[in-house]
């Protein structure tokens, strides 16, 4: 017949089912459409039930009664339930010692723990408090496969397995330390049985060890996320019943781990491998009645996909609408459901944790779009029944766990990693009710940090996530490059889902409002969580983190949650009315970019938090200011100032000027040119831009003046292929709102708080992720380099044998730089999208503008936290140093950040900051900003940093800062010394700087006198420490890595000491020339002393090969690099002395000739003149300056020689008492007071600089009296 044949596109007649649809929705486009019966009129209603309940066809008979929940329930009872046999597993082995949980429950044996466990949340979530802690359970196996999983919290060290009853568990040992105990450490990737051997891959938090016993094979071995790690043991000592095998763990302290004998579904059952503890009895059932369901929800799946077909055969005689059935149907079902779980309370975990949630993501789908009104309707049916909230506390506990322990897969992308569980979850909570059961748990708090945790990858993930991998210069296949670009994107994608769901949940908790009196403001929960968050992870940052702390892929999440909430906006409209608006035009400006008046409530400082308790402050601990700077007045004042108040007007940039900030900018700047990352963004072939993250679109900089900074954004996250009703924001269902003159705004959320927690956030949790990424950056060049030196090698020496160690070493080389490259790659990906660093950017220029205004007012400038500091600076770094560029260098600071020059110029010297590190920090800045040409023409043109940094410079040059100092001045100071311009390069000094520095050295003689006596001392110093490790290395006569290392550190640092020196000698030689000859006297002291240590090496080859690392060239690294500023500096006083001013002054000549060791001098001054320059000099730019040298030298051997002539004539006599006993070359013309010892002016003098003690008896020296004349030593002694 023509009705009942199969008709595409509609239903034939009688009411079509769906065949061959376990699979549910995913085959739905399999499914086929049949009649079972030709008069469908009479037999519609039984046909559906059957295929709902998976009955054979027509075993039902027809119905003379309506669809209630009892026809339903006699129906699962007289059929499903008779129709299928559970099965039943063999689980003979295994003897289970009743704790008092129940006779089939496994917990820990509580008189096997040793150390101290703490369980931390039910049912076995374990913690060590202990330095080593060891426990065993309380079940065991003598024969058969058997298995128990382990999630891993953290992964420090831990030793998991197996052990028999008679393995002793001490302080120091435990798991796998004693005969008959097995077990496998990740964090040393070894295994244990006694001793250690090599086994496994390293293991990450969130991980999955799978424990697997074969006692028919005698065999252990474990298993990573459901992968083998290989046999780990073999031929173990078989046992009798009752006297077997224990599930035993042993954790050092603060790791924490849970354990899974099987009360729950196991999330990597391996096959053939039963859990210790039996699932209950009910949980085949419940999948049956859970699979009825998905089959109901299939079949109205189809009837809205054939809403024309369905609405025709609604108007037959006996049809019922499967909208009609729907309830009747699923209620009974539900109804049979939740009373079998009353009657069975302990399958409750089971059943909620495996084929409830299971079902619940089968109908809402992993990947979108996801089918939400299914599952709405499911769960609205389940709300109906008061057990349905037992199984959704386990199902909310269910998926946060999975955001733990979810892998991004390469092939899932972009919906892989936790993706799912955080999509489910979002969509359930939503629900007040739900919502409302999550807050009242006591678990609230540690649920969130699961939501918000992220896997990372270890190196065998990294080779999964990404396998192919090219980097410039590569020898790999063509097609690496292109391939690995595309699995970057497709991983950036997923990482982008995962981060757009964590804002989804945060949102959420942000606009719940909790049912309690009084009542309180939205955001309100948000900020409490924060809080615990933070006060949790006190004392993180520390070299021994306490224990209990949050994972760093919590902190990381939570920290890109808020930064894109101040950064992009919170999107959420009227919704969050109480927070501060740029506008009344409804426009969700991020905190961040909205210019104008800024303020803080300074209260946020000055109060003592808990979760601020132990932070530092710049003025030292809170405790200690709050008695000697108590500002109890100021606690509820707010301070308020301009953008770019700071700032000089004419290179103000704000988000309201004309020209905007970087972070509100566009620019058409090739990124890869100068990407040193190995990823491209532009395709071969390719004129355009190509970024796998989108730009933010032109428009930005009009949306920051007008206040429109809003979706429009166009790397804002979305997700383009959902509808917008789901998967744009969407309201809690029922919320209530509060009035915004509620007295409660102590609870409120306010944006300056979250920009707090943002930066400690960054402190904590991201800072030690960029150091990561920074050194596998290095690593990664440096491996480049001797991969590419190796393969040189190979070419030049192919030959036998060391041919083939050359190419075993290429192979670890490739290696090493294939892991770095793939580590290089994640870190881009999950740390440096494009509208972080605009985030990161704007942070900076807000905290920077902050830290300048407060520094204003002493009184709340010592209160600030020094993590402010910290993370501005480790900010400003990290995307300066961001691959690809933020922006380009020459315009990074002077498009928003010409204030952090100010601060950093003004304040590494302050001393209202009490940490010298801080201080240090500071400084340590400006080294590195100094050495490039764009960043040194900010300073140049910052009007503070020209005023203070100079005598700052100086002043800071002391025994802890002397290093930073010296390469600030050596790079001011560039291009002005003789030799300073080698190999090509062109020198670049900083004339403003150097005019600067000439005049504050002038202007502060008492300054500079200090600086250039810890310069002489300090130069002393380092070339003394050269000379003892040559010395060293000569007399065992081998090179030890960490002997070169220290050497060429040494080395470097006496050139840059002496490039000062020279500095000052060519700008300031009055203080040479002028006065006392004490500091011409200490400098030819040190010319003479360098020259003789770089000149008496009775080895020249070995001393060249110290002073060269691995891979430097003899044109790079030699001794003229010491010898050259030594030429510079007798050229420079040659050159001053000529000047009228300085010809009656002290005599160079006469100074240099008055040494004791002529003859040494004289060798070290014909060595220069006859040093080959021509490796640092290009031309002939050297041959003048070698000719006064070569004058100098003559004329020094004439002085020396009339000298001694001079003394022939007039006799040799003893030394008489007026002849000073410290030099013995002057008359003892000064004397100390009080003691009224002697001896020359000039030694006297040299003396104090840097003890206030007489040389002779030790007295405290009061006053220097010199031919008659009293002089107090009070200058002399600052």
């Amino acid at each position: 017949m023509a009705e009942d044949s199969l008709r595409i596109g509609g239903l034939s007649s009688g009411l079509a089912v769906i065949l061959n649809s376990e699979d549910g929705k995913e085959n739905l486009s399999k499914s086929h459409l049949v009649s079972y019966s030709d008069d469908f009129g009479q037999q519609s209603v039984e046909r559906t039930l059957e295929y709902v309940f998976g009955l054979p066809n027509k075993s039902l008979a027809p119905l003379n009664g309506p669809i209630d929940s009892s026809l339903v329930r006699s129906i699962i009872k007289n059929h499903l339930y008779s129709s299928s046999d559970a099965l039943v597993s063999e689980r003979d082995g295994v003897c289970i010692v009743d704790n008092g949980s129940g006779p089939d429950v496994i917990g820990l044996e509580k008189f096997s723990i040793c150390g101290e466990i703490r369980i931390i949340k039910p049912p076995l979530l374990l913690e060590s408090l202990a330095v080593f802690s060891s426990a065993r359970a309380n079940a065991c196996v003598w024969k058969g496969k058997w298995m128990y999983e382990i999630i891993l919290e953290t992964s420090g060290i831990q030793q998991l397995g197996w052990a028999t009853i008679s393995c002793p568990f001490t302080d120091h040992k435990g798991v796998g330390d004693a005969d008959d105990s097995y077990a496998f450490d990740g964090r040393r990737v070894s295994k244990w049985n006694k001793e250690p051997e090599p086994y496994g891959q390293s293991w990450v938090a969130g991980d999955v060890i799978g424990c697997c016993i074969d006692l028919d094979l005698d065999e252990i071995s474990f298993y990573r996320n459901g992968v083998s790690l290989g046999l780990a043991f073999s031929g173990i000592r078989k046992m009798g019943p009752g006297f077997g095998y224990y599930p035993a763990v042993s954790l050092s302290q603060g790791e924490r781990c849970e354990l899974n004998f099987g009360a729950r579904p196991f999330k990597h059952p391996i096959d053939g491998y039963l859990p210790l503890q039996a699932p209950p009895t009910f949980s085949f059932r419940a999948k049956q009645l859970l699979d009825c369901l998905s089959r109901l929800l299939d079949v109205q799946s189809m009837e809205r996909a054939e809403r024309f077909s369905v609405d025709k055969l609604r108007r037959l005689k006996r049809f019922a609408s499967l909208e009609d059935l729907f309830y009747p149907i699923s209620h009974g079902i539900c109804e049979e459901f939740f009373s079998a779980l009353e009657a069975d309370s302990r399958s409750a975990e089971f059943i909620g944790w495996g084929p409830l949630l299971l079902f619940l993501m089968g109908v809402f789908g992993v990947q979108a779009p996801h089918d939400w009104l299914s599952l709405d309707r499911v769960v609205d049916v389940f709300l109906e029944f008061q057990g349905s909230y037992v199984m959704f506390e386990h199902i909310i506990n269910a998926l946060s766990c999975g955001c733990k322990t979810a892998s991004l897969v390469l092939t899932e992308c972009p919906y892989s990693g936790s993706y799912s569980y955080l999509a489910l979850a979002c969509h359930l909570l939503r629900r007040e009710q739900l919502m409302v059961l999550w807050w009242k748990s006591s678990d609230f708090d540690f649920l969130f940090e699961g939501f918000l945790s992220r896997k990372s990858p270890n190196k065998q993930d990294l080779q999964c996530m990404i396998p192919s991998v090219w980097w410039p210069g590569s020898c790999e296949d063509v097609s690496a490059e292109s391939s690995m670009l595309l699995t970057t994107t497709a991983l950036s994608d997923a990482v982008s889902k995962i981060e757009e769901k964590h804002r989804d949940l945060c949102l959420i908790v942000i606009q719940f409002i909790p049912p309690i009196s009084p009542p309180q403001f939205p955001g309100s929960l948000f900020r409490t969580s924060v809080q615990n968050l933070l006060l949790k992870n006190r004392g993180v940052d520390r070299n021994m983190p306490p224990p209990g702390i949050s994972s760093n892929s919590v902190l990381v999440s939570l920290y890109s949650v808020i930064l894109h909430f101040l950064s992009e906006g919170f999107g959420m409209g009227n919704i969050c009315g109480w927070l501060k608006n740029c506008d009344s035009s409804g426009h969700d400006i991020g905190f961040l970019h909205r210019g104008g008046q800024q303020s803080l409530p300074i209260g946020l400082f000055l109060k003592n938090d808990p979760h601020r308790a132990d932070i530092s402050r710049l003025g030292g601990s809170f405790s200690h200011l709050s008695e000697t700077h108590p500002v109890y007045d100021q606690e509820e004042e707010v301070i308020r100032w301009e953008e770019g108040c700071m700032d000089d007007e004419e290179t103000r940039v704000t988000h309201l000027t004309k020209q905007k900030p970087c972070c509100c900018s566009c620019y058409d700047f090739e990124f890869t040119k100068c990407s040193k990352y190995p990823i491209r963004n532009t395709t071969k072939n390719s004129r355009h831009h190509c970024s796998t993250i989108p730009e933010r679109s032109a428009q930005v900089a009009a949306e920051c003046s007008t206040g429109s900074l809003n979706d429009e954004i166009a790397d804002k996250p979305s997700s383009s292929d959902q509808s917008e009703s789901e998967f744009g924001y969407r309201p809690i269902q029922h919320m209530r709102t509060v009035p915004r003159d509620s007295e409660l705004s102590s609870t409120t959320l306010r944006e300056e708080e979250l920009l707090d927690a943002l930066l400690l956030l960054y402190h904590i949790g991201l800072a030690p992720n960029f150091k990561q990424a920074s050194y596998y950056m290095s690593h990664q060049s440096q491996s480049i380099s001797l991969l590419e030196e190796t393969d040189k090698q190979i070419r030049d020496r192919a030959c036998g044998e060391q041919l083939k160690r050359l190419k075993e070493t290429r192979n670890s080389y490739r290696e090493e730089v294939m892991d770095c490259v793939r580590h290089c790659a994640w870190y881009r990906v999950s740390l440096f999208s494009r509208w972080k660093q605009r985030g990161m950017y704007a942070t900076c220029m807000w905290i920077v503008q902050l830290l300048l205004v407060l520094s204003k007012s002493d009184s709340v400038f010592i209160y600030i936290p020094e993590f402010y500091i910290e993370a501005l600076v480790d900010c400003f770094h990290v995307l300066r140093k961001s691959d690809p560029p933020f922006v380009p260098p020459a315009i990074f600071i002077k498009q928003g950040l010409t204030s952090f020059v100010t601060f950093v110029a003004t304040h590494f010297n302050d001393p209202r900051i009490s940490s010298a590190d801080l201080r240090d920090l500071l400084l340590q800045s400006i080294s590195v900003l100094v050495q490039y040409r764009e960043y040194l023409a900010a300073f140049e043109n910052n009007e503070a940093a020209k005023q203070r940094m100079p005598k700052a410079l100086l002043s800071a040059f002391d025994n802890r800062s002397w290093i930073p100092v010296t390469n600030i001045l050596l790079r001011l100071c560039k291009g002005c010394g003789f030799g300073s311009s080698k190999h090509g390069e062109s020198s670049s000094p900083s004339v403003i700087f150097q005019r600067l520095l000439r005049e504050a050295c002038i202007d502060d003689e008492e300054l500079f006198s200090a600086f250039l006596n810890r310069l002489f001392n300090t130069l002393s110093w380092t070339m003394t420490e050269f000379s003892v490790s040559i010395r060293e290395m000569q007399e065992k006569y081998q090179v030890l890595e960490f002997q070169q290392r220290k050497c060429c550190v040494i080395f470097d640092l006496s050139c840059n000491l002496a490039r000062v020196l020279e500095f000052c000698s060519h700008e300031i030689p009055q203080a040479f020339l002028s006065g006392p000859d004490t500091n011409l006297r200490r400098l030819t002291e040190l010319v003479v002393f360098i020259l003789n240590h770089i000149t008496s090496s009775a080895d020249a080859e070995f001393f060249d090969l110290s002073l060269r690392r691995h891979g430097q060239s003899v044109e790079k690294v030699n001794r003229g690099m010491i010898l050259a500023p030594l030429v510079g500096i007798i050229v420079n006083l040659l050159d001053a002395s000529l000047e009228s001013e300085f010809k009656e002054q002290n005599d160079v000549v006469c100074v240099f000739a008055s040494m004791d060791c002529p003859e040494t001098m004289h060798y070290g001054l014909q060595y220069m003149l006859e040093y080959n320059w021509a490796t640092s000099f290009r031309g002939e730019a050297f041959v003048h300056e070698l000719c006064q040298l070569e004058n100098f030298l003559s004329l020094l051997i004439r002085y020396t020689e009339s000298q001694k002539i001079e003394g022939l004539e007039c006799g040799e006599t003893d030394a008489d008492d007026g002849m000073c006993c410290i030099c013995y070359a002057c008359g003892a013309d000064a004397k100390f007071a009080p003691c009224s010892h002697r001896s020359c002016y000039s030694c006297i003098t040299r003396h104090l600089l840097n003890c206030q003690r007489c040389f002779f008896c030790n007295a405290t020296v009061l006053e220097v009296l010199k031919t008659m004349e009293k002089k107090t030593v009070e200058g002399l002694l600052k």
